[in-house]
């Protein structure tokens, strides 16, 4: 491992994810162990911009690999999109002797970094945390299995209330513009029906799929909507359309929200954390840059940071038609 690098940043952007602290500590307690001093930017590119740092020690970082959210807060930089917020930043890594950064946080996040590493030639490497799934080059973000448990054990609750009123729940989930959470808590949770944006599968496909739900004497049923699917109606005209076209069903709506960014991590996502952390911190010690550290077949992997950006995480079509078979 090379030993020029004295300082490592770290810095959390974007959404919010179960197990990001999981990750700083982790980070934070490589560079204690490989001796290279550690700091933390609050805020993301903002907290670089206005040098706006703590010092990050094995010991300062104790008791946050259960606690959701991020010590190091987050926030979206409008200023770090132009020339003169990113010479700030970088003026002020050079002013605190910082050597290279870790970001943790999605697309946006290793965008602005790639971005940053070009104009002045300082290594970044990525962590992806985003609980929404869709990053190329990994098959897990941290803070995904989290939000998954969350909607799971939010869908229970609800059909609990579905089956005693005899009604039709459609709960909206988050996701953006992948269908991640939808199609694996939808198929864990038991719905009837699951719409992502990866597929558009209709309206008349939907009406149909309740009505032989009804026919086979559901009385009730959960209609699972990722916030980004694409069938041309926000869930509540859904709902709405729905009724209008099956007065039979009494429909309801549950949007979860931002509760599913919230909460302690899963033990699945402190392990995820903590591999990805030390790895970055590795990889920055043997001199790399502008890469991501993701995990496959339940390996650590390393994936170019622009491909991870552009590159498009698939989903599975098979638990699509798992879902089918399972809604009779």
């Amino acid at each position: 491992m090379q030993h020029n690098i004295k300082k490592i940043g770290v810095m959390t952007s974007g959404g919010d994810a179960p197990g990001m602290n999981a990750a700083i500590r982790a980070v934070a307690r490589a560079c204690s162990y490989y001796n290279v001093k550690c700091v933390g930017y609050y805020r993301g590119y903002q907290g670089m911009i206005e040098a706006d740092s703590v010092e990050l020690t094995a010991r300062s970082v104790k008791n946050i690999v259960s606690k959701g959210g991020t010590i190091l807060k987050s926030a979206r930089s409008m200023e770090f999109k132009t020339k003169e917020g990113r010479k700030k930043a970088y003026d002020n890594l050079v002013e605190e002797g910082v050597d290279a950064m870790v970001l943790i946080g999605g697309d946006g996040t290793f965008t602005g970094g790639m971005i940053f590493s070009k104009e002045y030639d300082i290594p970044v490497i990525g962590v992806p945390g985003t609980i929404d799934n869709d990053i190329s080059g990994t098959k897990f973000t941290i803070g995904y299995d989290t939000a998954l448990n969350t909607v799971v054990e939010a869908i229970d609750k609800i059909r609990d209330t579905a089956s005693s009123h005899n009604r039709l729940f459609f709960v909206e989930v988050m996701g953006r513009d992948a269908g991640f959470i939808a199609l694996n808590a939808g198929v864990g949770a038991g719905a009837e029906e699951i719409l992502i944006p990866e597929e558009d599968l209709g309206l008349d496909r939907l009406l149909e799929s309740l009505q032989r739900s009804r026919r086979s004497g559901k009385s009730s049923s959960i209609v699972v909507v990722s916030e980004g699917d694409k069938i041309g109606k926000n869930v509540f005209e859904l709902a709405e359309y729905v009724t209008e076209n099956l007065p039979d069903y009494e429909a309801r709506v549950s949007v979860l929200g931002h509760m599913q960014r919230g909460g302690k991590p899963s033990c699945f996502d402190r392990v995820l954390a903590s591999r990805l952390g030390v790895k970055a911190v590795e990889l920055i010690l043997d001199g790399q840059s502008n890469v991501m550290v993701g995990v496959s077949d339940n390996k650590l992997i390393v994936t170019n940071i622009e491909k991870a950006v552009k590159g498009k995480h698939t989903i599975n079509k098979e638990l699509l038609r798992i879902s089918d078979i399972l809604s009779v």
